[in-house]
Formats: C-alpha cells, structure tokens, sequence
C-alpha cells in the first residue's frame, strides 16, 4: 500500500484541480462547436451557453476568493474574460444568428493556458 504525505497530496492538488478545469473547458467547447453547427437547433445554443455561464460562475466564485493562490492582476484578467464569456454566452441566448467563433477562440485560449 502506498503512503503519501499531507504535503505531497497538497503539491498535487493544483495540477488535480487544473486537469479538472481543462476538462470542463474541453466540454463547453465541444458544446459551443456542435452549438456553432448550421443545423444546430436553439436548444443546442442554450445548452451551450447555459454550461459555459455555470463554468464561468464557478471560476469566478474561486477566482475571487482570498484563498485562490494566481496573482491579483491575473485573477482580475480572467474575472473580466468571464464576465465577457457570460455576457457573450446572453447573447447566443438572445440572437439565434449570432456567430460563436469569438467565444470558442477565447475559451479555447483559456483551456490551452491550463496545461
């Protein structure tokens, strides 16, 4: 059986929670790009936008608060490119027409930096 230390598990748990965030990333992607479909209905379009708001709300929530380790002005940077994200994600929601290659390439970017 093996044996870990409290430190080694917390020395872990960084890359634990960014492999967890990346999938996550992984899945609103896949569901803005089958969103971003010619065929795709509104329904499609909401669950897209829907997920993608959750995902940012978490973030955001753990982006804000005191124990999150990043430093503050990269907190705040990706406090506004949520924001952006959510924001867009409404507008998806409200305009059946609206393209979403914006927030895939900026959601995608976001992902890429979690490796």
């Amino acid at each position: 059986m093996y044996q870990f230390s409290y430190a080694e598990i917390l020395e872990e748990a960084p890359a634990i929670a960014r492999e967890r965030e990346r999938v996550a990333f992984d899945r609103a992607l896949d569901l803005l790009r089958l969103a971003d479909r010619p065929d795709a209905e509104q329904t499609d379009r909401a669950t897209a936008a829907g997920f993608l708001q959750s995902l940012w709300g978490v973030l955001i929530d753990d982006l804000q608060s005191e124990e999150n380790g990043l430093p503050p002005d990269l907190r705040a940077d990706l406090v506004s490119i949520g924001l952006w994200s959510m924001h867009e994600a409404n507008a998806v929601i409200a305009t059946p027409q609206r393209d979403l290659s914006a927030l895939i390439t900026v959601n995608t970017a976001i992902r890429d930096g979690l490796r």
